[in-house]
């Protein structure tokens, strides 16, 4: 007897922080055969996505495309741009990340931390730039482990105050689904991983270079072999790519590029909001009912891709987890030291807010039981 496959999941039910849930014709997409990657094929697919890419990320820049991780870029940007001492700007284990990744380069590395929830101030920064001599300040934009929306735009003011430092930001589930102004910024690194709110496999990570960036790894002399900016820039230029691509995700990156740009960035950046929104007001709702739930992240400055929220006494973020799992949708526990106090939603990608609201009242089911 032949057995009947399986019918896909409905999608709309999987609101991890990342991955991301991918559309079935995203996936389909890298079906596509293979080319050589070295030919007019591969620079015709690179064209063809790039001023997509760049209204992405709001710039006149090209688009660094690289088979790795974001934690390959963020590297990238320590060894090529970090120059000597780095200011690390660490308030959840995403900002300390970056921190890490500079020791573990030897960069020497100062971290400013506020606490978990909290973000960074231009005042606080000043300050701190005030009080020693850096090369660079790294920064998370959307810190996924607590959801809190760094001030980029003000920090890159500050950042820039001080003369020659490099602002290095990590905006992983800040682009494509929060508003990024690169150009307009004044932003000197920026960038993202294909999981989050691009929502794409897992497998790229995209940046952009300001000038003075590739100037600065110009000049450095350990700046490696596969994450080299110099050779990012060059082989971008012919639209190439300078190591071996992942191509089958690039071809799932053209396809989800043609759909952005058919929907806006801008409608994206409005969508993510409304679906911020919403979990911000369904948890005052919950509270409101008595069950004592709260947004982690201080009004005026949450992310609007993921939204960590504190659960009822007497009961675990991982419990809620596997709870909403038996139920057939899949969210988040808190990361690190927020475990077991918090629940996390990751409101990005192609989701929608008639999704998200059935999402949400399964989630009341399981809090008030």
């Amino acid at each position: 007897m032949t057995a009947v496959p399986a019918a896909p999941p409905t999608f709309g039910r999987f609101f991890l922080p990342g991955p991301t849930e991918v559309r079935p014709e995203i996936l389909a997409a890298q079906a596509r055969p293979m080319i050589g990657h070295r030919g007019k094929g591969m620079e015709q697919l690179i064209a063809q996505m790039m001023p997509g890419l760049q209204r992405i990320f709001r710039t006149q820049r090209p688009v660094y495309i690289s088979s790795s991780s974001a934690t390959g870029l963020m590297e990238a940007s320590i060894r090529n741009c970090g120059g000597r001492r780095v200011l690390s700007l660490v308030t959840g284990s995403f900002r300390e990340r970056f921190y890490k990744i500079a020791l573990a380069n030897g960069v020497e590395a100062t971290p400013l931390e506020v606490p978990l929830g909290e973000v960074h101030r231009p005042e606080q920064l000043r300050a701190a730039l005030a009080a020693g001599r850096y090369d660079a300040i790294t920064v998370v934009h959307s810190e996924t482990s607590t959801g809190a929306l760094n001030p980029i735009a003000d920090l890159a003011r500050v950042a820039h105050e001080a003369g020659d430092v490099l602002l290095l930001v990590d905006s992983v589930t800040g682009v494509a689904g929060a508003r990024v102004e690169t150009d307009a910024w004044d932003l000197d690194f920026v960038l993202t991983g294909s999981q989050k709110a691009l929502a794409l496999p897992p497998g790229l990570a995209l940046g952009v270079a300001h000038p003075r960036a590739v100037d600065r790894a110009r000049k450095a002399s350990h700046r490696g072999i596969y994450f080299d900016l110099v050779e990012f820039e060059s082989f971008i230029l012919k639209h190439q790519t300078p190591n071996t691509p992942a191509l089958s995700l690039m071809y799932a990156l053209a396809a989800q590029v043609a759909r952005i740009e058919a929907e806006t960035i801008e409608a994206r950046w409005a969508r993510h909001a409304a679906m911020a929104e919403r979990t911000w007001a369904w948890a005052a709702e919950m509270h409101g009912r008595g069950v004592d739930m709260r947004v982690l992240a201080p009004e005026g400055f949450r992310s609007p891709t993921v939204t960590c929220l504190t659960v009822p006494a007497g009961k675990t973020g991982s419990a809620v987890n596997e709870a909403m799992k038996a139920r057939g949708y899949t969210i988040s526990a808190g990361y690190g030291a927020l475990k077991d106090q918090t629940i996390r939603i990751g409101h990005m990608g192609d989701h929608t807010v008639a999704e998200l609201d059935a999402l949400l009242a399964v989630l009341a089911e399981v809090v008030s039981a």
